[in-house]
């Protein structure tokens, strides 16, 4: 995968604010994920020195090789379920560390629920120390097997508490009640997103979701495998417009007192979704069905209303353009060699 970014252990030396930033110091958790590490670029882009922190059990360190020559960059190996140095000062927080598709998650079910309620304890803890504004990926998974469709945020959700995605699904929603306890007990500056389905460069091949999964199957040949009917719905925002509602939703003037809604509203069936990728691939794998995992939603689509009206946001990235640079993403990390033709913005 080529050079590596140096990571350094959390302790001295890594604890002051740096001095080369216009913006302050923004601490990214979860910072060489698939969003984190994106997340990192744009901070850094934007003018702040950035500390990222990553325990490595799904994010890579490769993720991180646009950023090692960047003085105002710092990557720390540290799981947020550990406590933090009272002494570690930062002036933004951004809350991404837990892992998001169902394999991943699934693996290690406690320590995904710690990692979110317990990370999150310690991460609002370090942001009232430091009056920082703290911002929480949480996820469109609150919404559950949704019942009212379109999402709105006003919707409380179809979640089945205890089923093999609970690990997920209710530390997600412990760590919304937290953030917002947080707000009312100590007037701290917290802004909380729902993300819905993302994809992008820097997926992993082994994923697990079904963008990435239906794009290397197609490119290795295999039959793209769809579970259930292929006629439920989701809608799918390409990463580049998910991390720019990232920066509008923590750059707007006031915190909404609620969390927000980011994602796409264009909304596909799984077996549109597989055929795209078949043309995008020029591949002459065949879809083949699978029986439907449990709790598996029917429906998702986000109600964006709030993000436009309020942040002046909305995605700009079509699927299939969006699909055409993850399709090239993965060719190019699976066959070095080989490239398929990615369509320009």
């Amino acid at each position: 995968m080529g050079r590596t970014v140096n990571v350094l252990k959390l302790g001295a030396g890594n604890s002051r604010r740096g001095a080369n930033s216009n913006q302050g110091r923004a601490l990214v958790a979860g910072g060489a994920g698939f969003l984190g590490s994106h997340l990192c670029e744009r901070l850094l882009r934007d003018g702040y020195d950035v500390l990222a922190l990553d325990n490595f059990h799904t994010g890579k360190r490769y993720n991180l090789n646009p950023l090692v020559r960047d003085p105002r960059f710092t990557c720390i190996e540290h799981d947020i379920v550990d406590p933090l140095p009272v002494d570690l000062q930062v002036d933004e927080i951004y809350n991404l560390a837990c892992p998001a598709s169902p394999p991943h998650y699934q693996a290690n079910p406690i320590h995904t629920f710690k990692t979110s309620v317990l990370g999150s304890l310690n991460l609002l803890e370090l942001a009232r120390r430091n009056n920082a504004k703290i911002f929480q990926a949480s996820t469109s998974e609150v919404y559950g097997d949704p019942l009212v469709h379109p999402q709105p945020e006003g919707y409380f959700g179809n979640v089945n508490p205890h089923g093999p995605r609970s690990c997920y699904d209710e530390g997600k929603r412990s760590a919304e009640t937290l953030f917002f306890d947080y707000s009312r007990t100590y007037s701290l500056d917290v802004r909380v997103a729902r993300i819905f389905n993302t994809y992008g460069r820097r997926m992993q091949p082994d994923d697990g979701r079904v963008v990435s999964n239906f794009i290397v199957q197609a490119l290795h040949g295999d039959d793209l495998t769809v579970y259930g009917s292929g006629r439920q719905t989701r809608s799918f925002c390409y990463a580049d417009d998910l991390i720019e509602g990232f920066i509008q939703l923590m750059n707007a003037p006031s915190a909404p007192q609620h969390p927000v809604n980011l994602g796409n509203p264009a909304e596909f069936t799984i077996l549109e979704l597989a055929t795209q990728v078949l043309e995008y691939t020029n591949s002459r794998s065949k879809i083949v069905h699978r029986p439907l995992p449990v709790d598996d939603p029917k429906q998702r689509r986000p109600d964006i209303s709030f993000a436009r009206e309020n942040l002046g946001w909305e995605p700009k990235i079509s699927l299939s353009q969006g699909l055409a640079h993850t399709t090239a993403y993965f060719d190019a990390l699976l066959y070095p060699n080989r490239r398929v033709k990615e369509a320009a913005m």
